[in-house]
């Protein structure tokens, strides 16, 4: 996978072997140079020691706003060659996902060995198709047994794997890519925010059957941390340590949740008191539902049109706090204005009232004068005597 990813780019050109003896050595694209420094946990300012040259010229090289030449070309190229040598022989080494074979179960997925050749090299989209293809199956039956609803797991498992899409070259790097997104497909569907949701507020309609039913009662009455680690014990197969190790929980604290599971489970019934047949249970049970994923495609543009969402709507309230910012130093005064304070009474000025009711003297007045003439001199000067 690595090979095609980093190695293929590196050493080819147009279509061509190039040779390491060529006085120009080939260099992968600015995005995957920043792929590659970014694999190798280096930073900027430690390329750029090594290569002899500044952090902002590393910089240039990664954006393709400057291309290296001469010595430096060589030194760059040979530490991204460095660079990507022992990724590719991890990937090469680390077994590719494919179902367990455990009779009777469809739930668990294991890791098993997987040839490498020349017919094995994957681009990173082939890659993650094949790891969906292998694992959505399975993980949207245990979301299904966790949550009892069936768009919910669906739409975990794609979530899931949304994130593993955003996140590959950490997740193609990690020793157990299905386990990765199980765990991010196990927080999505035992999520506590889908309460709130309109849409999950009413159950679905329950399995048909009737014991069926009577499982998925008891599972769904478990806590959610019991009812994960029995899902993965007992369901998926996993050992008590890896299972300890995906819940975040202590081997003693697993082995208490696991046991209070079981016992809830064989009290209610008692015919699955036995592991095995729990586990048979668990299997059937997951398989009666016909829960199909959507097409890996369909997932990596969905998780593409999210993350751009999400980038535009950042920026967006980047730019409005910027503005808002900027119009708040514009209009705030520069300079402190002290408050205006209460005004005091004068002695002798009668306070301000509101307007009331006329008194007798005021109605007598009021009909004198509109009784007179509206305009002329009588109205201004006082008659005599």
């Amino acid at each position: 996978m690595c090979r095609s990813i980093y190695v293929y780019v590196l050493f080819r050109t147009e279509g061509r072997p190039v040779t390491t003896q060529s006085p120009a050595p080939p260099l992968p694209p600015p995005s995957e140079r920043r792929r590659l420094r970014e694999a190798g946990a280096l930073t900027r300012d430690q390329v750029a020691r090594r290569v002899g040259v500044s952090r902002n010229r590393v910089r240039k090289w990664e954006t393709g706003r400057a291309t290296p030449r001469g010595r430096q070309r060589d030194a760059y190229a040979k530490l991204l060659a460095s660079l990507a040598e022992p990724v590719c022989q991890k990937t090469e080494s680390r077994p590719e996902v494919t179902a367990r074979q455990r009779p009777g179960t469809t739930l668990a997925v294991d890791p098993a060995p997987r040839p490498v050749g020349d017919n094995s090299a994957l681009t990173p989209a082939q890659a993650f198709d094949a790891l969906y293809a292998f694992c959505a199956p399975a993980l949207v039956r245990q979301a299904y047994l966790l949550t009892g609803r069936r768009e919910l797991a669906r739409e975990s498992v794609e979530r899931a794997f949304q994130l593993a899409w955003q996140r590959w070259p950490e997740v193609a790097r990690d020793r157990d890519p299905a386990g990765w997104v199980r765990a991010a497909a196990y927080d999505c569907a035992l999520s506590p925010w889908h309460r709130f949701r309109p849409r999950y507020r009413h159950p679905e309609p329950p399995p048909p059957d009737a014991s069926d039913r009577a499982l998925m009662d008891v599972l769904l009455g478990l806590p959610p941390s019991y009812r994960r680690t029995l899902v993965l014990y007992d369901g998926v197969g996993l050992d008590l340590p890896e299972t300890a190790a995906e819940t975040e929980a202590s081997t003693s604290a697993t082995a208490h949740r696991l046991l209070h599971a079981r016992e809830t489970v064989a009290e209610r019934l008692p015919e699955l008191a036995d592991p095995a047949v729990l586990h048979r249970r668990l299997a059937e049970l997951a398989s009666t539902e016909r829960l199909r994923a959507a097409r890996p495609q369909v997932v990596r543009l969905d998780g593409e049109r999210r993350a751009r969402f999400w980038t535009r709507a950042a920026i967006a309230f980047t730019v409005a706090l910027i503005g808002t910012t900027a119009l708040t130093l514009r209009t705030a005064p520069t300079r402190y204005e002290p408050p205006v304070p209460p005004g005091d009474s004068v002695q002798g000025v009668p306070p301000r009232v509101a307007p009331g009711a006329l008194s007798e003297e005021e109605r007598k007045l009021r009909s004198k004068l509109r009784r007179e003439w509206r305009s002329g001199p009588e109205r201004l000067v006082p008659w005599p005597g």
